[in-house]
């Protein structure tokens, strides 16, 4: 039996050192807040999405009929339609509607692993559907964390340990990585409450709760297993499901 190999790069910027380059799977992850918010927009009806790493890129979607979702640094940008927000999405009625979404972090490490043979999105939101895929379709696989500004982030580490623990146990996937070992032994030490983990240790966490009410929503909706059964996916720079 053929085994796939797992390699888990922390943050884009260690992306390009990875040592599995051909033939591969990327999964992007985000989970305060971009990833959670894509499978948020896609439940809530959203056709496609168009990542985008700059904000000037946003303007010819406009014209184009598309919904303009944009955040820096935690904030709506001002003139965007959305934000980036996952609960302010589920809230909404997206059917029939196209999105061009830039985001600090989550669109630029979506972009980044736009070289793999697939790129796909994940979360806690997704990750028992995204799991089953991975395991349908075994391939080796570089798991990407967008962290925060091209630094560490503990909730994204999670969800990665998570996601590994998951696959490993399968036996179709191993993984001789520290950085594979290093996120599920994490992810061992506070999967009974990772929600409360993150709230005392995650600076994202405690960046986000000082935009008030929704975004303290947002984290806790992020933790949240499985509340978007769905898996979207990169191709020809439009992400679909």
């Amino acid at each position: 039996m053929n085994v796939s190999r797992i390699e888990l790069s922390l943050t884009p910027a260690l992306y390009e050192w990875r040592t599995i380059q051909q033939h591969h799977t990327t999964v992007a992850v985000d989970v305060l807040r971009a990833t959670t918010a894509i499978c948020a927009a896609f439940k809530a009806g959203i056709e496609e999405i168009v990542p985008l790493d700059t904000l000037e890129g946003l303007e010819p979607y406009r014209q184009q009929g598309y919904l303009r979702a944009a955040e820096r640094g935690g904030k709506k940008v001002d003139g965007a339609e959305c934000g980036n927000s996952p609960t302010e999405y589920l809230a909404m009625d997206l059917h029939g509607h196209r999105m061009a979404y830039s985001t600090t972090n989550g669109t630029v490490c979506i972009l980044r692993g736009s070289d793999a043979e697939r790129t796909l999105v994940g979360c806690f939101a997704n990750i028992s559907v995204l799991t089953e895929k991975l395991l349908q379709e075994p391939q080796d696989l570089v798991i990407l964390c967008s962290g925060w500004k091209n630094d560490f982030s503990i909730e994204d580490t999670l969800f990665a340990g998570a996601l590994c623990q998951r696959l490993i146990e399968s036996g179709l996937y191993s993984s001789t990585h520290d950085s594979v070992h290093m996120a599920i032994s994490l992810w061992q030490l506070c999967q009974n409450d990772p929600y409360g983990y993150c709230l005392q240790h995650a600076s994202h966490v405690k960046r986000l709760q000082g935009f008030g009410q929704g975004a303290i929503r947002d984290i806790a909706f992020a933790f949240q297993q499985d509340t978007c059964p769905l898996v979207p996916y990169l191709h020809q720079g439009v992400l679909k499901i």
